[in-house]
């Protein structure tokens, strides 16, 4: 099994603490209490780097660094793998009342996924809406398990998972340096990068772990 954790937030985002290099400085000193931990999503907050590159850190701390995006749509956080310029022409990463149809058609239209973030959160989260009657026949996968989660949160998440059949990812919503890879997501096979990511994603090759879960045999 391959372990990441696919949604963290670094000083990029303007809410968070943790520096690239300070998450991994971390993933190292849980690795050698017997973690296994292959790498990390930064998902910042309504907007997309092409420019950030975290190739050399990769190599240097031997975790995989890959970047995604977590948008503000009207009906909740979505978070956004395989991003490409031609997904970012298309839809203002910047703007916090994004159509979540729309973002969801135009996601799978540039070979990018879009992933409905802490469905039980109030307020920001998938659950809500669908309990005012608003149907979502494109979303397949949420976000079953988040570090942030309050007890309350936690349970409609799972409660809408498994009401659903949606399959499920993990990540920490981390923003400051211990609460990274507190949750993750387990795949099959080895995530290369983000276009490797997506295809995963959408095989369903993969579940919703914590942190204890992930413990190098």
């Amino acid at each position: 099994m391959f372990y990441f954790d696919l949604h963290c937030h670094s000083i990029a985002s303007d809410d968070s603490r943790a520096s690239v290099e300070q998450y991994l400085k971390w993933i190292k000193s849980l690795r050698k209490k017997g973690s296994k931990i292959d790498g990390i999503v930064l998902t910042e907050h309504r907007q997309f780097d092409f420019s950030n590159d975290y190739r050399q850190l990769s190599e240097d701390y031997e975790i995989s660094v890959l970047k995604g995006a977590e948008l503000d749509t009207r009906h909740g956080h979505f978070l956004i793998y395989g991003v490409s310029k031609q997904l970012t022409d298309k839809i203002d990463f910047s703007d916090v009342d994004i159509d979540p149809f729309l973002l969801m058609e135009v996601a799978n239209q540039t070979g990018a996924i879009a992933v409905p973030a802490h469905p039980g959160r109030s307020g920001i989260g998938l659950s809500q809406w669908m309990d005012r009657g608003i149907e979502f026949p494109m979303v397949g996968i949420v976000e079953r398990l988040n570090g942030g989660n309050r007890p309350e949160e936690a349970f409609i998440a799972e409660e809408l998972t498994t009401k659903m059949n949606y399959k499920g990812t993990g990540g920490s919503d981390a923003h400051f340096v211990s609460a990274i890879a507190k949750c993750m997501t387990a795949f099959e096979n080895e995530i290369l990068d983000e276009s490797t990511l997506v295809e995963e994603l959408l095989a369903g090759r993969f579940h919703a772990v914590n942190l204890e879960d992930a413990i190098i045999d």
